[in-house]
């Protein structure tokens, strides 16, 4: 764009420097100062011609860019957005994911003492199971010599009832 452009305002500015110099004018003579009139005024109008296209397509070109930047504006708003929804979904999801995690942690840090102590109570009562069942039997054995005893008693009792029962009778 410049490269074409480019030596098509370089032209009617050197003209315009011709016709401004102020060698030129005095050198030329009455009617060439005419014809040097009229042709400055030509290269004039040409380079304000020129000026003007280049001006509208540098308006052109400006509102080209215009268009692009607000096109990329509303691109990165919608891109924006579209990382904000993202991040939005995945927050709460990581959000409650840490807090589980934090809470299995705590729960395993409360474990812990709670496993060692339910494996010390389990020993005592096994400890303590066996010593019962040992008690339980001794006094089952007890029980059960008592009642021999008391038996034997009350048959020797009676035994001797009878003979005293027997030793009156004969008396009489």
């Amino acid at each position: 764009m410049q490269g074409g452009g480019g030596g098509v305002e370089q032209q009617p500015m050197q003209m315009v420097l011709r016709v401004k110099h102020p060698t030129s004018s005095s050198a030329l003579g009455g009617d060439e100062e005419e014809a040097g009139e009229g042709s400055s005024r030509s290269a004039l109008s040409v380079f304000k011609a020129k000026e003007e296209q280049i001006e509208r397509r540098k308006m052109e070109v400006r509102e080209k860019v215009f268009a692009h930047l607000g096109r990329v504006e509303e691109e990165s708003k919608r891109l924006a957005f579209i990382r904000q929804e993202l991040e939005g979904m995945a927050d709460p999801t990581r959000k409650e994911v840490e807090s589980i995690r934090k809470r299995i942690d705590t729960v395993n840090r409360q474990l812990k003492p709670l496993g060692k102590s339910c494996v010390k109570k389990e020993k005592e009562y096994k400890e303590v199971l066996e010593a019962y069942n040992e008690k339980s039997k001794e006094k089952a054995l007890l029980v059960n010599r008592l009642i021999e005893l008391v038996s034997e008693s009350e048959r020797m009792r009676m035994k001797k009832l009878e003979e005293l029962n027997k030793t009156v009778d004969s008396l009489y």
